[in-house]
């Protein structure tokens, strides 16, 4: 394999199927069953999971809420999401921990950097909840800040599309797709991957970022075996 080590980013909404909102036990299992693939591999795996698909603090705040409330609350949606994902891994056999950046210690170790290293040195899966624990950031800052902090190899970006355009392939069929793009040049371009907080850490900490189609059956391992999937964004 051609990483040791991996932070899976996923979104809230990827959880929701055909659904228009919540969660769907059918394409939980069938990520679990892609991540069991290289597990079983021994491929190190952490995990970071939206909320969208139960709440946005963005959206809560556009509509008169408070922002930090909001986000607050988009918050425990990544836990939700991390416990249904849990329970999906460990009914498909893998060990799991979930950690959290705010203290929910009925239902989650409290986030602790060390012993989410040892985790992953046991091969244990690592889902880490709650974002950063702090309002105004993104579960895309959330991501490459854990993966930087547990020594992750690459971030992979598992979406709906199969990687970066140069504009929207849902709405322009003439978009064309990038193989390989480096930080600056998404920046010039202005293409949109991740939040420019996120983006920013992981241009600094020369972390790259592969985006894939993770509904397409088989994509996660071939990015992990080094196969040309997706796009990667490197220095």
């Amino acid at each position: 394999m051609k990483y040791n080590r991996i932070l899976l980013k996923l979104s809230g909404e990827a959880l929701m199927g055909d659904r228009q909102y919540g969660i769907d036990p059918k394409r939980l299992a069938e990520y679990a069953a892609e991540i069991k693939e290289i597990h079983d591999k021994g491929v190190q795996i952490a995990i970071v999971i939206g909320g969208g698909n139960i709440f946005r603090g963005v959206a809560g705040a556009s509509n008169g809420m408070d922002r930090v409330q909001g986000d607050y609350m988009g918050m425990l949606a990544t836990v939700i999401n991390g416990m249904a994902l849990q329970g999906a891994l460990e009914d498909a056999g893998m060990q799991t921990r979930l950690q959290t950046a705010l203290k929910i210690e009925a239902i989650a170790e409290p986030y602790i950097k060390r012993r989410a290293v040892r985790h992953l040195e046991k091969n244990r899966i690592v889902i880490f909840g709650a974002g950063t624990g702090n309002p105004y950031f993104t579960t895309d800052t959330a991501a490459v800040l854990r993966g930087i902090e547990v020594d992750c190899d690459v971030i992979l970006k598992g979406t709906r599309v199969d990687g970066v355009y140069d504009s929207d392939p849902e709405k322009n069929a003439d978009a064309v797709k990038y193989d390989y793009i480096t930080f600056d040049d998404v920046l010039s371009k202005g293409l949109n991957i991740m939040d420019t907080t996120a983006f920013t850490l992981s241009q600094e900490n020369k972390l790259p970022i592969i985006v894939f189609d993770m509904n397409k059956q088989g994509n996660l391992l071939k990015v992990c075996e080094g196969a040309t999937v997706g796009t990667t964004v490197n220095i």
